[in-house]
């Protein structure tokens, strides 16, 4: 007698444990604003990335992989309250058993019909009836988080959206600091390129907070399969490292200060992924980049008339130490997004993106 009072005061304490630690994975990814890399969320994503990166890694094409990928996250998104209704259910079950349902199908029975509001399993006592109130309650607002999570969401995708297809205009596509530089340089608009760092340190700042709190927007993809915002950010980053680093133009302390936020930016994102990488680089530390594809660059934007620093060596010096701020984070991040190709960023991630093509 002792030893039945035991186990199911057991299995109502393991059960009010596994509801504890949904609720919390629920109010941490759907409620808390701020970044909250839970279990529960880690698993599914994991999970249902695992089934959608196999198909990505088999495809014989960017198209093929980009359409592989496309459901990933809002699939992911759709599974994670349905594990959290699961465990919910689950967790209620046991609690049921503990208070003396005979059986444990009866008590599913009634977890069940509670936590999906059927009505299906009337409850029995007081306290059990209390219980199936809670669960309940809980169902239904499980539900409610994800429909007031959508909106959120999606106007964070639109606002970053709205800034790569803009940037397109300017950099091409894929986008490419030469081709900024080109195309302003075309239009003789080289000195309000301020205009640019300044709409992107914004840019930065938001995909920061926006990236981390709503985590599943970094695995949704651009409108256009040729657009990603880890490109576009890479694209931007580059230039105003070039430009401080490379161009003959009057020093612009914004673009300092966009290529700032933008590693800020990309560190915190994929801090929250577990990308490694170094939180204080030494400047002068390798990073992706060449030298002859930096003097490429420079000997390319040369012929187009653009004016450059006497001193390549030091220039070379310079935007290295630049870019080491963000080189490894902006090629894990375009590994995990899986972005499509863009010279100086997903052209060189572990999952090609496409034959690679000349910077300009």
């Amino acid at each position: 007698m002792e030893s039945t009072a035991a186990v199911r005061a057991l299995l109502f304490l393991g059960g009010a444990s596994l509801v504890v630690v949904t609720l919390r994975s629920a109010v941490r990814t759907f409620i808390l604003p701020r970044a909250s890399n839970t279990l529960i969320a880690r698993l599914v994503f994991r999970a249902v990335g695992f089934f959608f990166r196999r198909r990505a890694v088999l495809a014989r094409s960017y198209e093929a992989r980009d359409r592989a990928m496309e459901l990933y996250a809002p699939a992911a998104l759709l599974v994670l309250p349905a594990v959290w209704l699961v465990l919910v259910g689950l967790g209620y079950t046991g609690m049921y058993v503990g208070l003396g349902v005979p059986s444990l199908e009866q008590a599913f029975s009634l977890s069940g019909s509670s936590l999906l509001t059927l009505g299906t399993t009337p409850p029995q006592g007081a306290f059990v009836t209390l219980m199936v109130f809670s669960e309940a309650a809980i169902g239904l607002a499980l539900i409610a988080l994800l429909i007031a999570y959508l909106p959120t969401m999606y106007a964070a995708f639109s606002r970053r959206e709205a800034a790569v297809a803009m940037l397109e205009v300017r950099a091409g596509s894929p986008p490419s600091a030469i081709t900024m530089f080109e195309r302003h340089h075309r239009l003789d608009r080289l000195e309000k390129l301020g205009e640019v760092w300044t709409a992107w340190e914004s840019w930065f700042a938001d995909i920061e907070e926006s990236h981390t709190s709503l985590a599943a927007l970094v695995f949704f993809r651009s409108p256009q399969p040729h657009r990603s915002w880890v490109t576009a950010a890479g694209a931007v980053l580059d230039a105003a490292s070039l430009a401080t680093s490379t161009l003959d133009i009057p020093r612009d302390v914004q673009a300092d200060l966009c290529i700032r936020a933008g590693y800020l930016a990309l560190r915190e994102i994929a801090s929250f992924y577990r990308i490694p990488f170094d939180p204080d680089p030494h400047p002068g530390e390798p990073i992706s980049i060449s030298r002859p594809e930096y003097e490429a660059a420079c000997d390319h934007l040369a012929s187009l008339g653009l004016p450059l620093k006497a001193d390549r060596d030091q220039a070379w010096r310079d935007f290295a130490g630049w870019r080491v701020n963000y080189d490894t984070v902006l090629l894990g991040l375009a590994r995990l997004t899986v972005a499509p190709y863009a010279p100086w960023s997903s052209d060189r991630s572990a999952i090609g993106a496409g034959r690679p093509r000349p910077i300009s």
